[in-house]
C-alpha cells in the first residue's frame, strides 16, 4: 500500500513537472513571437515612413478641407483654416498624409526662433529611429543653408561625445533614448534652456517600444514657455491620447478623412477562375489599349513575384516592389518606375499609399485588398485606385475576381462607396477598347 502511494506521488511530481515545462515552453513561445510581431509592426511602420520621405520630389496636390481646432474660442484664430493663419508660436498638434510639407513647417518653426549668437542648444526634434532622424536632418540642413550661423547635430546612438562635453549647436535631431540621455544622464543639453520642442512621426513613435514613456520624460523637462509642435500623418485615438499627454493645452489642425470621391476613375471588375485566366484576363487589356504605365497590386509576395516573371516572359518591362526588400532599394524601384524605365510596377501594399506618378494610367487589382478577418480593406482600395486620375486626369482601374468570395468582396466596396463598378468581357476586344476612350 505504501509503495503505490509513493508510486502515485512520482507520478504526480512528474506530472507536475511536465505541466511546468510545458508551460515554459509554451511561455517561451509566446514571447518569442510577441517580440517577433512588435519588432516587425515597428520596422513596417518607420519603414513606410522613410520610404514616403525617399520618394517625395514635391508636395502632395489635395483638396481635402483642413479643419483646425482651437483650445480658447475668444482667442482671434478660434476660426483659421490654415497653417498660416494659424500664426505660430503656439503649442501644436498637427495631422496630415505624408507628403503635406509638415517636415518643413516644423523645420521653419525651429529656424525662426533660434538666436545664432547664442551657443546652445535651443530646439529638439525627436525621430522614432535612426533613419528618420537623418532624413529629417537634412531638410534642416537645405532650409538653414542659407543661415550658416545655426548649426545641427545629430542625438542618435553611435555619436557619442565626451563627458562634460557642452554643445554649442543649436539645434539637435535624434531619437528618444540617445536625446533623453544627452538631456539627463550626461547633460550635454540644458533643457531649460529649449525654445522648441518637435515630436515628429507620432503614430510611428507609439508603435515602438518604450519611445513614449522617453518622449514624455524628455517634454517634462523643459520649461512651460517651450512651443511644443507634435506631428503625425495618421490620427488614430491611441496617437490622440499620447499627443496629449506630450502638448498642453494644443492648438489642433489635421486634414478632413479622404474624400471619397472616385469621379475621374472609371471601375471595372472581370470574372476569372484562377491565377492562369487572371493572367490571360491581363495579356488581353494589355494587347486592347495603350498603358502609358500600369501599377498592378496582389495580396502576397509570392503572387507579386510569380505575376512579374509571366510578365517579363510576355517582354513586358516590370519591376517589382515587396516588403523583405531593404528601404533604400524600393526607393530605387519607385525612382526608376518615375523615371520611366519599367513601364508595370507589379506591388504589394507597401506601395498602396503615397506614390505619385503622373504616367500611370491603369492599377490592376490582381487581388481585392482584405483586411486580417478577411473583410474588404475599404481605405486600401480607395488608396490603390487612387494611384491613377491624378493631376486632373481620368484613370482607368480594374478588379480580377476569381470566387464567390471576391465577388463579395467586391459588391460590398460598390456598397460602401456607392459607386457601380461595371464588368468587363477581356476576351471582347471591342469591349476593351471602348473603356479606353
Amino acid at each position: 500500500m505504501a509503495t503505490d502511494s509513493w508510486a502515485q506521488a512520482v507520478d504526480e511530481q512528474e506530472a507536475a513537472a511536465e505541466s511546468i515545462t510545458c508551460y515554459s515552453l509554451f511561455y517561451s513561445l509566446f514571447t518569442i513571437f510577441f517580440f517577433f510581431f512588435l519588432f516587425h509592426f515597428k520596422e513596417d511602420k518607420a519603414a513606410q515612413s522613410l520610404l514616403n520621405k525617399l520618394i517625395r520630389n514635391n508636395l502632395v496636390n489635395n483638396t481635402n478641407q483642413v479643419e483646425v481646432l482651437q483650445k480658447d474660442p475668444n482667442s482671434p484664430l478660434y476660426s483659421v483654416k490654415s497653417f498660416e493663419e494659424l500664426r505660430l508660436p503656439q503649442n501644436l498638434i498637427a495631422q496630415s498624409q505624408s507628403g503635406t510639407g509638415k517636415t518643413a513647417a516644423f523645420v521653419l518653426a525651429m529656424l525662426s526662433h533660434v538666436d545664432p549668437n547664442n551657443k546652445y542648444p535651443q530646439c529638439l526634434c525627436v525621430s522614432p529611429t535612426y533613419e528618420l532622424a537623418l532624413q529629417t536632418g537634412k531638410v534642416i540642413e537645405q532650409m538653414g543653408k542659407h543661415y550658416p550661423e545655426v548649426k545641427l547635430v545629430y542625438a542618435i546612438r553611435g555619436n557619442k561625445l565626451q563627458r562634460g562635453w557642452k554643445l554649442e549647436e543649436q539645434i539637435v535631431i535624434g531619437t528618444p533614448g540617445t536625446m533623453l540621455d544627452w538631456c539627463s544622464k550626461f547633460k550635454f543639453i540644458d533643457p531649460k534652456k529649449i525654445k522648441v520642442f518637435v515630436l515628429d512621426e507620432a503614430d510611428v513613435m507609439i508603435a515602438t517600444q518604450g519611445h513614449q514613456d522617453q518622449s514624455i520624460r524628455i517634454q517634462r523637462m523643459l520649461p512651460k514657455s517651450c512651443q511644443m509642435l507634435l506631428f503625425s500623418a495618421t490620427f488614430e485615438e491611441t496617437v490622440w491620447n499620447f499627443a496629449q499627454r506630450i502638448v498642453p493645452d494644443p492648438n489642433i489642425i489635421k486634414l478632413k478623412r479622404e474624400e471619397e470621391t472616385l469621379d475621374t476613375i472609371k471601375q471595372y471588375f472581370v470574372l476569372c477562375n484562377s491565377k492562369e485566366e487572371k493572367f490571360h484576363a491581363l495579356c488581353n487589356i494589355y494587347g486592347a489599349i495603350t498603358i502609358a504605365q500600369a501599377m498592378i497590386f496582389c495580396h502576397t509576395r509570392k503572387t507579386a513575384g510569380w505575376l512579374a516573371g509571366e510578365l517579363s516572359r510576355e517582354g513586358h518591362q516590370v519591376a517589382l516592389l515587396s516588403g523583405e526588400m531593404q528601404v533604400e532599394q524600393r526607393a530605387a524601384v519607385i525612382e526608376r518606375f518615375r523615371d520611366g524605365k519599367e513601364k508595370v510596377l507589379v506591388t504589394t501594399n507597401v506601395c498602396a499609399r503615397g506614390i505619385d506618378v503622373e504616367q500611370v494610367s491603369v492599377v490592376i487589382n490582381f487581388d481585392l485588398p482584405v483586411d486580417k478577418d478577411g473583410n474588404p480593406d475599404n481605405e486600401t482600395y480607395l488608396h490603390r485606385i487612387g494611384r491613377t486620375g491624378r493631376f486632373g486626369k481620368r484613370g482607368l482601374a480594374i478588379n480580377m475576381v476569381d470566387s464567390k468570395m471576391s465577388m463579395n468582396i467586391l459588391n460590398r466596396i460598390q456598397e460602401h462607396f456607392n459607386k457601380k463598378i461595371e464588368k468587363l468581357d477581356t476576351d471582347d476586344l471591342d469591349e476593351i477598347e471602348k473603356i479606353a476612350s
